[in-house]
């Protein structure tokens, strides 16, 4: 006779709550860390009552955190999750209606960074009894739909929990494809306020989930031999190495493939710091925001090898960059890998480089192509230099300094050359100046959200990584523009103890998409503060540090870089959140390397610049590899 299993009498947030809490996983180096960090929460109708109790009863083993906006809450998350190389991750938890919609943004995001997060809107009803319920959306043709189906296209696992029982199976799914290399990203399991509160017999072995690890997937025979064959006839390979390898930890193999073999190494955004800025087979940026020295080397490969990347436009200029090389993707994700019509090696980035290593012993990359390599890159080192000092500045006192000289003064602020800051940013100018001109001397110290370049994470997707990585100085540089979408978070910061250095560059407006206004033709217009105010009405001028200050922080402005370079001393040697604002120029930018990217630019037009844009534009596309 068959033993029923034991069970304790729970509610389904209880049950989630209490798996969630025990959930352990094995990390790279053996040792077990609690798989989820904390939940982000605000609460509201819809979450308060139900897992807003559950999670009050765990707060010791499961940490609650209050942020300011839903939306914000969930990027400081999914950073979190990033600066983790994706172990471990953290909870977002909402109310139903705008509460939950706010995370629909950060859900794209998570999603298009393959990053996981856990997000758990509160839902309407399951009863319906109550209906339509506060904040509820009623749709006139389906009576089942909720904001919430919103979280469709943009998860990889989508679940509605409409009986308490189904949290069984709903979150070991949810939790199987935020640790899955090839699938991970975010997941939405939404909770109908009245099923989160009803009670089930729950079974106590879900109360003790078994320890998650990740999978290391090898590299099929035959593709391990078709990618062997193709590099032993290269004499002109380049590696392009994007977030996988971070992901994948495999920055000691990436190194040591590159100096066994000669082969020279360029960087995408999501890739950056996977091998230290100063070695000298680091050649530099890739691409659009890329360095010379890694654009012309990618012009004349005869093999590129794409590990860990998705081989973005802005990587691949817009499919022109690479066009005549052959190419072999690197990949645990088998539609990455086989982009280009290149030939595919699915495989752990870590694992894929050990056995190509191993098939690949006794061959080498032409000399000549390794020490142009290294030139190149030693004169690009050197550029960079030259590029953030302030000479420029000193000589023509009436400048306003550009994000290059700003960068150049925040960087070297360190008290040492071999500086641990983590620079965090998302969109604007700064990531294109960053990914050329930032110097990171270790794995993550890079975190460039430029899969959405969504305007606002910056702030917010500090705080996830200083959650991470409290032992490091975490430096957001953030545009006027993306500060005025999504700044709430500061308060969170220093209601939360969790010091951050914000570096505000305020050239009035969105200068960078009016550089792109004015190379696609367009006229001046609705990007600056100037253009966009009633005639003979000065553009707005904006205490950021002022408003700073309201929201807790120490803030100051700064009048030149020389100012900024003693203000970043004081804010080293602070304990809570510093703002620090400068004003920039737009109209300066770094004129060395980038790459041609596809704009689409208007076939008729009044306006002649326009159509000498569509000229330049239909003679780049002739060089696209289709």
């Amino acid at each position: 006779m068959q033993t029923k299993s034991p069970t304790q009498r729970l509610t389904m947030a209880q049950a989630l709550v209490k798996h969630l809490s025990a959930l352990q996983i094995e990390m790279a180096d053996g040792s077990l860390q609690p798989y989820c960090a904390g939940v982000f929460s605000i609460f509201g109708h819809g979450n308060v009552a139900g897992i807003g109790e559950a999670l009050w009863a765990e707060r010791a083993a499961l940490p609650t955190l209050r942020a300011h906006n839903e939306q914000a809450m969930a990027h400081a998350a999914i950073a979190y999750a990033k600066a983790q190389f994706r172990q471990r991750i953290m909870a977002v938890t909402t109310s139903i209606g705008p509460g939950a919609t706010n995370l629909v943004t950060a859900a794209a995001l998570a999603h298009v960074n393959r990053l996981p997060v856990l997000l758990l809107p509160g839902d309407s009803f399951s009863s319906r009894a109550p209906d339509p319920v506060l904040q509820q959306l009623e749709d006139f043709q389906h009576g089942d739909v909720s904001v919430n189906d919103a979280f469709r296209p943009v998860t990889r696992y989508f679940d509605r929990i409409q009986r308490p029982e189904q949290i069984l199976s709903a979150l070991p799914r949810a939790i199987q494809v935020m640790t899955d290399p090839a699938n991970c990203g975010p997941v939405c399991l939404a909770l109908p306020q009245d099923v989160q509160t009803q009670a089930f017999d729950c079974p106590t072995s879900f109360l003790a989930p078994s320890t998650v690890y990740f999978r290391r997937p090898p590299a099929d025979v035959r593709e391990l031999q078709a990618a062997a064959s193709l590099l032993r006839s290269a004499q002109r390979p380049l590696m392009v190495v994007g977030g996988g390898v971070l992901y994948s930890q495999a920055w000691d193999g990436l190194r040591q493939w590159a100096e066994v073999f000669g082969v020279p190494v360029v960087e995408t955004q999501g890739g950056k710091s996977s091998l230290a800025w100063d070695h000298p087979l680091n050649v530099g940026a890739i691409g659009v925001c890329g360095a010379p020295s890694a654009n012309a080397l990618a012009r004349e490969a005869d093999v590129v090898l794409a590990i860990g990347t998705r081989l973005q436009d802005f990587t691949t200029g817009s499919h022109s960059l690479f066009s005549a090389a052959r190419i072999i993707g690197l990949n645990v994700q088998p539609v990455d890998a086989a982009k280009w019509g290149g030939t595919s090696l699915v495989a752990d980035a870590r694992v894929g480089l050990a056995q190509l290593f191993e098939a690949l012993k006794g061959w080498r990359a032409d000399a000549a192509w390794t020490q142009l390599a290294k030139v190149r890159g030693q004169q690009w080192r050197e550029r960079v230099t030259q590029i953030t000092s302030t000479t420029l500045l000193e000589k023509d006192k009436s400048l306003l300094p550009y994000d290059a000289e700003v960068i150049g003064a925040v960087r070297d602020s360190s008290p040492s050359s071999d500086t641990q800051d983590v620079v965090v940013c998302a969109a604007g100018t700064l990531p294109a100046e960053l990914q050329k001109l930032w110097r990171a001397a270790g794995p993550g110290n890079y975190h460039m959200e430029y899969g959405y370049s969504c305007m606002g994470y910056e702030i917010a997707g500090g705080l996830g990584v200083k959650l991470a990585r409290p032992q490091q100085e975490v430096i957001v540089m953030v545009g006027d523009g993306s500060y005025l979408m999504m700044n709430s978070e500061i308060a969170t910061s220093v209601m939360l103890q969790q010091k951050l250095i914000i570096v505000v560059l305020d050239n009035q407006g969105f200068g960078c998409i009016q550089r792109l206004q004015l190379a696609s033709g367009g006229a001046r217009f609705n990007n600056m503060l100037d253009d966009c105010t009633p005639e003979a009405t000065p553009a707005p001028r904006i205490d950021f540090a002022m408003h700073a200050r309201s929201l807790g922080a120490d803030a100051v402005y700064v009048a030149n870089v020389a100012e900024l370079k003693t203000a970043m001393a004081a804010a080293r040697a602070a304990s809570k959140t510093q703002v620090l604002v400068i004003d920039t120029t737009h109209t300066r930018t770094t004129e060395d390397g980038g790459c041609w990217w596809e704009v689409a630019i208007p076939e008729v037009s009044e306006r002649a610049e326009v159509a000498r844009a569509l000229d330049h534009y239909l003679t780049a596309k002739k060089e696209q590899r289709l």
